[in-house]
């Protein structure tokens, strides 16, 4: 779904039950880009896909279809690479946002410090990870210990909570902050703020310009799908 194309539905419904709700175009499964029937397996998310389809004018708009975009990328770019999607999470922890510091100035250490530190305080206690955290760029040495539990808490996550978790461990660059967000430590607006104190740092200092700020919304656009669409699985 890349361009917009006339809308060729009148009617939009939902079919079926867990584990495979259908998402109805006129009667017909709505298909994913790879001919995958649109089904999920709560009614709660094939509701709000439902939604998006009915809200569609007389052109069908991807941009305006947010979790659509994300479930049909899951179906068709997740489901049997689901190991492999698992892993790419994983490898964010080992150079976690987190525990990259800034040396100075002190301000922006003070409020990483106050912001990161909590959550992997957490991490340690909770997921069993505990990361080290250091100042500068040279590359930190994770333990295998603490990478294993980080990737522990995703090995029971199917195609779609997967798609959720990568898009937002992208997003911040952080594995830590995505699964902070997802089992409830912060909301989607903190660990979006946390993922962006240096950004915010520096546009303090200098301002910011038209594109940048479009880029940033666009990107938040899809932290808040990918919030939403884990909020949906579990209704």
């Amino acid at each position: 779904m890349t361009a917009q194309l006339k809308r060729f539905y009148r009617t939009v419904s939902v079919d079926g039950a867990p584990p495979a709700v259908r998402v109805l175009l006129d009667g017909k499964p709505v298909r994913t880009p790879a001919r995958r029937e649109l089904a999920v397996p709560s009614r709660a998310l094939a509701e709000a896909l439902a939604a998006e389809w009915a809200a569609q004018g007389q052109r069908i708009d991807p941009a305006a279809m947010p979790l659509t975009r994300l479930v049909n990328s899951a179906l068709d770019g997740v489901t049997e690479r689901e190991t492999e999607v698992r892993a790419e999470i994983a490898k964010y922890a080992a150079s976690d946002l987190l525990c990259y510091r800034a040396e100075g100035p002190a301000e922006l250490v003070r409020r990483q410090a106050e912001a990161w530190d909590p959550v992997l305080a957490w991490a340690g206690s909770e997921l069993g990870a505990h990361l080290i955290a250091g100042r500068g760029i040279v590359p930190i040495c994770q333990s295998p210990a603490a990478l294993a539990a980080i990737a522990s808490r995703l090995s029971d996550l199917d195609a779609l909570a997967l798609t959720a978790h990568h898009v937002m461990t992208t997003l911040t660059g952080s594995a830590v902050l995505a699964l902070a967000h997802a089992r409830g430590r912060l909301t989607a607006e903190q660990a979006w703020a946390a993922a962006h104190i240096d950004e915010d740092w520096q546009i303090r200092q200098w301002g910011e310009d038209a594109e940048a700020q479009a880029r940033r919304a666009r990107r938040w656009a899809e932290m808040q799908a990918a919030s939403r669409l884990l909020a949906l699985l579990d209704r």
